[in-house]
């Protein structure tokens, strides 16, 4: 059975916690059990870095297929608009007429289109506040000693991989 990287961890922690019973003193089977320890970690890591470059290989590839799949709905998009509006301009100039059994028509409807919202008198607006928090003011009021009450600054570890 292959060893996780949680279990090469706990292993190591157990080696670290017999040489601490043990004084300190660094036997040959704890040395064996170190020199083990340290080589699966390496396998193992390896591995991880491994599968985390080829992830993030194949996301990159998806992102790209996304915005070729993107470009195709846009261009279909622009097709469609483009024949409707031609079976509109036909529509306007023959009148109402029956393709098999689609008939082709029109119909009204109203919208309404605002060219400058700063004119309009106050009840004809609605307005929308929406508040954010200055994260970069509060960090560095936080670093300058200041207390705000529900604020604290967590620092992060990120895993960097070179």
């Amino acid at each position: 059975m292959k060893k996780t990287l949680f279990d090469i961890t706990n292993e190591a922690l157990a080696i670290y916690e017999d040489l601490e019973v043990n004084g300190g003193e660094l036997t040959t089977e704890i040395q064996e059990a170190l020199t083990i320890n340290e080589k699966e970690l390496q396998s193992k890591g390896i591995a991880y870095v491994e599968l985390i470059g080829s992830t993030e290989s194949y996301v990159s590839r998806i992102d790209e297929e996304i915005k070729r799949l993107q470009s195709i709905k846009k261009r279909n998009n622009l097709l469609v608009d483009n024949l409707k509006n031609r079976l509109l301009d036909a529509q306007q100039t023959f009148g109402d007429f029956t393709l098999g059994f689609t008939t082709i028509t029109t119909r009204k409807s109203e919208s309404i289109e605002v060219e400058d919202i700063n004119s309009l008198p106050a009840s004809f607006k609605t307005v929308k506040v929406v508040e954010t928090a200055d994260k970069i003011a509060l960090k560095k009021a936080i670093k300058d000693g200041e207390v705000i009450k529900g604020v604290t600054l967590v620092e992060n570890v990120n895993l960097r991989i070179k």
